[in-house]
Parts: structure tokens; sequence; C-alpha cells
């Protein structure tokens, strides 16, 4: 470290500050009879010191250090550990790992850090030979973005990434850009082996009770020219279909579609067997599963219109999108009104109603009767006066026949659902649309989604407005021309998005069923890898729904073929979850019981425990790829044979040390060291002053 004094103002004020250690100890210490004549020099000349040091802090000087470190460069095996490279066989993976430590000890001996980061950590610098190749899966894109990311600002030079080349997770390697060398080298064999596979099955996520859906199987042989086999259709054990598929060529990709009938409500799990064929390499790739919701039947709405109008195709068009929703339209004036609303319906759209000329009074009094969440949609039939008495959301004093001309700006303090903030810039751009004009007093509890906007004016007036908190939910769409917004978004975008997305989780909104159970047991996640934790998390609650703690639950589990697990655990306020380990794939029941103010409460429902082992799927190493990867990142490639070639690589073209110079500008008076030399002094002077018999 190098260190130098530099002055804010000129040097030959240290004389000054000398003079005036000078005369100040001359002028104390010339008349001391008490003293010697030796005695009073050296008190003079302390006093002097510290009055010269004193003053010469008042000219705030300063100190600059400049620290120079040299940091070795650092050379990362990357390893990748996924079960795929145990495929070469136990004794070439120990040898690889005894060739892979004597190379890093021979790096290490030329002056070059060496550490070892595999797929999912970094183990530092650590034995090698303790790596374990179990991993489920092969992301190496990101096991060199988290060398990139781990290593930023140090001097990184070159990373080894030892590996079979089987990417089956993320983004292929090559398509990143890292600022050091990579060389690579290839572990696995590259001739393709006499297999058939069952690359993927194709199936809705939801199915419908009593429906039939479609199952397509992807399957892919190599070798088995002239061959045939059975592909299976299981659920639980049991064989729903199958079909007999036959190869024509060397390599060869099938599809086999099955036709299954849901007969069960919940998540159902489909297999799917493709039959081993002789001198097949691997039969673990030829089974798949599929998981599928069976849901009894669509959320029914129904869209009750006084007349023929553009915004109720725009309106079909959003709901019918959703496969979980089921829309019926009438008509007021085409209709026979004794029987809108005679079918059971779980929302209700009332499109400009109720209406002026009041054809449809007692109709939408009779539907507004049942209670059901209601979207309301205003326009110029629609009576106002009428409107305000039939809901809680928003009251309009309007005049007839009158209407704004406006666009629409988000609010962005609601936050009872998400949407995307770029997505929403759109509304901008779209064209006017027509609103009642009027005084919007929005009632307690409603939260207004969209404001009006005319033209660049931002008013408080709500365009669109939900209120959760009243017995019947409700929401008011107080404009007409959704048609229009929907085509300009199409011929900006080419697309029909956030406005659809809007509208649809405005409906969504109000429709949700309030969770009143007292006791809430459920997984973080609708499905699970064999190799996580499946974690459960527990609410209960009082009878004013307030969170309570200390709860003794049992919680039991029932997989496929009955066999129940049971567990006993407490809750309390630091650790609301509970964990089990050890479930294997498959589809999981659970039920949940506890006591809550001396009721009993009872929660329930299901989990998916997924097999999400990739590595047995393609089991034929790519070195193409790692080749590719090497040679764009200025690297070698070289088989696992050829480590010495590497080592030799690497120390011929060691790169040079890290030098780091970093300047520190310090206020003199700031150092420590400077006090502690004052107070020295002081005492020194003060202790012998004492000791003389002086003050």
């Amino acid at each position: 470290m190098k260190s130098e004094l530099i002055f804010q103002s000129s040097p030959w004020f240290i004389l000054l500050c000398l003079l005036a250690g000078g005369i100040y100890a001359f002028i104390l210490y010339q008349n001391k009879k008490i003293f010697s004549s030796l005695q009073n020099r050296i008190l003079a000349i302390i006093r002097g010191i510290l009055v010269s040091v004193l003053a010469f802090l008042l000219i705030n000087p300063l100190l600059r250090n400049n620290k120079t470190s040299i940091e070795k460069p650092t050379v990362v095996l990357a390893v990748d550990n996924s079960s795929s490279i145990t495929h070469v066989g136990q004794e070439k993976i120990a040898s690889l790992k005894k060739n892979l430590q004597q190379l890093k000890e021979s790096i290490e001996a030329k002056g070059v850090s060496v550490e070892i980061q595999n797929l999912n950590e970094s183990i530092g610098s650590q034995d090698i030979s303790g790596i374990k190749f179990s991993e489920k899966k092969s992301d190496l894109s990101q096991m060199l973005a988290n060398i990139k990311s781990n290593y930023e600002g140090r001097n990184l030079t070159d990373v080894v990434l030892i590996s079979d080349g089987i990417a089956n997770e993320g983004i292929s390697p090559t398509y990143g850009k890292y600022n050091f060398n990579v060389h690579t080298i290839g572990l696995g064999d590259t001739i393709q082996k006499r297999d058939v596979k069952l690359n993927a099955i194709y199936a809705n996520r939801i199915a419908y009770l009593s429906n039939k859906f479609p199952v397509q199987a992807e399957i892919s042989s190599f070798g088995f020219q002239g061959k045939t086999t059975t592909v299976l259709l299981k659920q639980a054990g049991n064989i729903l279909d199958k079909q007999i598929v036959s190869f024509d060529k060397q390599e060869d990709l099938k599809y086999v579609t099955f036709y299954v009938t849901a007969q069960q409500k919940g998540m159902q799990r489909y297999t799917i067997e493709v039959s081993a064929l002789n001198t097949e390499y691997s039969i673990k790739n030829n089974v798949k599963d599929a998981y599928i919701d069976v849901v009894d039947g669509k959320e029914k709405v129904l869209l009750v219109a006084l007349t023929p109008h553009p915004d109720i195709k725009a309106l079909k068009s959003i709901i019918e999108k959703n496969d979980l929703y089921e829309l019926t339209v009438k008509i007021i004036q085409s209709d026979d009104l004794s029987q809108i609303g005679s079918q059971p319906f779980d929302v209700l759209i009332l499109h400009q109603l109720p209406d002026m000329s009041g054809m449809s009074a007692n109709v939408v009094s009779r539907l507004l009767a049942q209670g059901k969440p209601t979207l309301f949609v205003l326009g110029n039939q629609t009576n106002i006066t009428s409107f305000n008495g039939m809901q809680q959301t928003l009251s309009i004093a309007s005049q007839a026949g009158k209407a704004d001309k406006i666009t629409a700006k988000f609010n962005n303090n609601f936050n009872l659902f998400n949407l995307d903030s770029d997505k929403l810039s759109l509304l901008d751009r779209l064209p006017p649309i027509l609103a009642p004009f009027g005084d919007y007093r929005p009632t307690v509890g409603s939260e207004t989604i969209l404001y009006q906007r005319i033209g660049s004016l931002v008013t408080p007036k709500p365009l669109l407005i939900a209120n959760t908190t009243t017995a019947r939910k409700s929401a008011v769409l107080a404009g007409e021309g959704l048609w229009l917004w929907r085509l300009e978004e199409f011929s900006l975008t080419e697309k029909q998005e956030i406005v659809d997305e809007i509208i649809m989780k405005t409906l969504q909104l109000i429709s949700v069923k309030d969770d009143k159970r007292k006791l809430r047991v459920y997984p973080i996640s609708p499905d699970f890898s064999v190799d996580e934790k499946v974690i459960f998390e527990n609410e209960a609650y009082n009878d004013i729904y307030e969170r309570i703690y200390n709860q003794s639950i049992k919680l039991d589990i029932t997989d496929e073929k009955g066999k129940n697990r049971s567990y006993n655990y407490t809750t309390n306020k630091e650790n609301s979850r509970f964990e089990i380990t050890g479930l294997t794939e498959g589809v999981y029941k659970y039920k949940a019981t506890t006591q809550v103010l001396g009721k009993s409460e009872l929660a329930d429902g299901q989990f998916i425990v997924r097999n999400t082992d990739l590595e047995n799927l393609n089991t034929t190493a790519d070195f193409n790829m790692l080749r590719t990867l090497a040679i764009q990142n200025n690297g070698k490639f070289f088989v696992a044979s050829q480590l010495e070639k590497l080592e030799d690589f690497l120390s011929s073209n060691k790169a040079p040390d890290k030098v780091s110079s970093i300047e520190e500008m310090n206020e003199f008076i700031n150092l420590k060291w400077v006090f502690f030399v004052l107070l020295t002094l002081v005492t020194i002077e003060w202790s012998v002053r004492k000791y003389l018999g002086s003050y």
C-alpha cells in the first residue's frame, strides 16, 4: 500500500503551524521557575508538538492511499451431475473423478485457482470425488448463467464443462453469451441406440364429466423397421384401450390417439405405455403419464339484453374463450319472457337493462331476485333511475339522452386482480366509447378498475367498477362500444388480449365463491416433483375470521391404490406449514380435521406428485452441441480420454494475474492513531506537571 499526503491549501502553512506551536510553548514555559531547565525544555517540546499538530489538523490535509491487490486467474470445473451420465458405467465415472481431481491439482500447482460447480450449486474447491450424478434434469444454460453471475468482477478466465451434451431443461447453452472461455469435455456414447421412445403425451388440461376427450401419444423409434408394438392406455393399473403401431422406416415417428370418457370428477391420472421390443436399449422411456382435471360442468353465464347489439357478440367471444364458462344469450324483444332465467345460472349479465320502455322490468326483477353475481352493461337504452335502485355498486345522477365520449385509464391502486402493466398502455390508443353523462357516486366497498378519460383528462368517474362486499356481488361497465375496442386492439396488435382479459377477470372477480371455512389446509402448489417436499399451508379462523394458531391437525393422505398415510401436527405463528417427503408418483387425496373452538372442521382436496426424470428420455450424447459451444466461446473441445491435452492447453495459455488498484482519500483528522498521539502527548504533559507539583 502506498500513501501520500495531499494539501488543500499551501504546504507553507506547515511552517506557520510549527511557528504557532513554538511560540505557544515558549510563552508557556519560559518563566516556570518550579521546573528545572531540562524539565522546561521537555515540557515545552511536548506542548509545542501538541499545538503544532492541532494547528496542522486545522488546515485539513488529506491522506491518499493506493491499495494494490493481485488475484490469481480462476478456472471453474462445471460438472454436469445429471443421472444420464451414469449410462457410461460406474467404472468410467470413478476414473473420470480421479482424472478430474488430478487435473484440478495440476492446474492449481501452476498458480491458478480452481473451483467446482455442478448443476444445482457451487461446491467451491472441495474434493471432486464427492459429486453424485443424481440430478433428474440437465439445464446446462442455467448452470453457465449461474457461473457468470457468481463470478462477476472476479478473475474468471476459463470454464471447463464436463457433460454428455444432453440439455433437457431450459434453452440450449449455445444461445448464451459468456465473458469467459468455455472448454468442453464430452462424455457418453454418440451412437444412436436401437430404441422405442414415448416422446410426449398431448391432452387437454381440463375435461368435463361424461364427455369424451382425446389423449395423443408421440412415439419415435430407431432400428425397428418392419416391427410392430402395442400401445396401452391405462388408469389405476387397468387397461382402458390399446392400439397396434407399425414402424415403417429405420427412424420413424408415429402418433397414436385414444378417446377417453371422463367418468370421475377430480384430477385423473392416465398412463400410456409402449410395449417393449427385443434388444431395446432402454424401456424407461416407454411410459408417460397425463394428468387431467375432470370437472362437473361449466360455470353457467346468462346474458340478457333488450335488443341485438355488437357488444353482445363481443361479450360472447370473450366468455367463450374460457373453457370453464358456458354462455346463454337471451333477447327480450325476441325470446319468450317467461322462459328467460328458467334454467339455472351462476352469473348474470344485464346488457342495457333495465330499459327506458319498462319492457324488461318484470324479467329483470325476477332474475335479480335469485341473488346471483351480476355484471351491468350500461348504454343509451338503460333506465339509469331504475338501475340505481337495483344494485349497490354505483349511483349515477344523469340527464336522459346525454352521453360523453370517453376512453379508459386503469386505476393503478386497484389490486384485486393482476394485469400486465405493459399491455395496459394499449388503453391509451383505443377509440372513444359512449358513457352516460352525469354525476357518478361509487358506493361504500366499491373499487374502480377503469376510470373515464375525456381527451387527455382523467376524471374520477368510474368506467368499470366492482363491489365484492355486498350480499350480491356486482360490477358495472358504464359504457357501450366494447366491440370497437376489440376491433382496434386486433388492428394494432393482431391479438385480442388486454380488453378481453379485463372483462373476463372482472367476471371472475364477482363470480368467485367466498371461502367461509374456518379450517383451510392446502398444498402450496397443485403438483410437486418426486424429489420435492410436499408442503401444506394451514389456516384456522375464529367466528369473526381472525387467524388463530396452536391448532392440533390430523392430515390423512390417500394414494390411487387406497393406501392411507396419517400425520398429526400442531401449527404455530412462526411456522404454519407442514412438510412431507418420500411420496411416489401419482394423484393423492387429502383430508385434514381439527377442532376449532369446540367444533369439528374439515378441509380436503388433492394434489399431484410427478416423476420429472427427463434423463432417461434421451441417452445419446450430443458432442456437436459441446463442440459448437466451445468454438463460440474461444474454447477447445476434448473427449474424456484427452484430459492431458486440456491440461497442456491451459498450462500454455495461462492467463495473467489480475492486478487491482483501489484509491482511498481520507481526511487526516479522521485517522484514529492521530487521536491517540494527541491523547498521549496531553497525558504525558499533564502527568509530569502533576508529578512535579504544578497544575
